[in-house]
């Protein structure tokens, strides 16, 4: 699904919670004040940025599940550390009829880009025009483009994460302004300060400061997280690479054709 439609179903969930649930009048008393300890009510009275925070928290969350499930058909059904290290021995043996035979059982974004280079370790022992060093960077060259197709899908909905780190944070601090602003404004009534305006800017501050920091906190976590699953599998696939190029050499003797 596109990032697009997962943002808008977002907003409107964070729009029904926010005005329905937390706007309940059942959280607050006959003068319009949340009730003591309640969360919603005191949620609602963040104000209009609430939602907006809420809307980029769910997104998160919810690309956060799609990046999961997504890395998870990435790393195919073993674990690729231990696939990395069963195909580097096959292929230091020679038997790439049981590097094929590990990627089929494997799957999986390394799988896919290491038997893409195997199909090309066949093409180029059949040329004859060419070193066995040069063959070998065909394979590489191969290994690249393979990697260059799966990049896009590992990557995908990351760099929105990323921007919801600093939108979060900065949407929270929008919401504080606005409260202070109440807050001062209740301050600077004549005589007594309005002790309701007051608490209710405050009260608006706070909610959005914290929930706009816990919202640029998860976004920095899951895109950490999810950055070096990433990472992993790049540094994976160019262990594999660069051994079924050595593979290629010492199995066709160095740089003769």
């Amino acid at each position: 699904m596109s990032a697009a439609w997962i943002i808008l179903g977002c907003a409107i969930i964070a729009g029904l919670f926010f005005f329905y649930v937390c706007g309940d009048a059942s959280h607050f008393d006959e003068k319009g004040h949340p009730l003591p300890g309640d969360v919603f009510g005191t949620l609602y009275q963040g104000g209009y940025v609430i939602p907006i925070v809420i809307t980029l928290l769910l997104t998160v969350l919810t690309l956060s599940v799609e990046r999961l499930f997504a890395m998870s058909r990435a790393s195919g059904k073993g674990k690729v550390a231990q696939f990395v290290i069963n195909a580097n021995k096959k292929l230091e043996e020679g038997d790439i009829e049981g590097v094929e035979k590990l990627c089929d059982e494997q799957k999986g974004s390394v799988a896919n880009i290491l038997k893409a280079g195997l199909v090309r370790y066949r093409d180029v022992e059949s040329i004859d025009d060419l070193t066995n060093v040069e063959k070998a960077g065909l394979i590489q060259k191969e290994i690249d483009e393979a990697t260059t197709l799966e990049l896009p899908y590992l990557e995908k909905n990351l760099n929105i994460i990323a921007a919801i780190s600093s939108l979060g944070t900065l949407f929270g601090l929008f919401g504080t302004v606005l409260g202070m602003i109440r807050s001062f404004a209740a301050m600077g009534n004549e005589g007594a300060p309005d002790s309701t305006a007051l608490a209710v800017g405050i009260s608006e501050a706070l909610m959005n400061t914290a929930m706009g920091i816990g919202t640029g906190a998860v976004a920095i976590i899951t895109y950490t997280y999810f950055s070096g699953r990433v990472q992993s599998i790049t540094d994976a696939v160019d262990e594999v690479g660069f051994a079924i190029g050595q593979a290629f050499v010492k199995t066709h003797g160095g740089i003769t054709k």
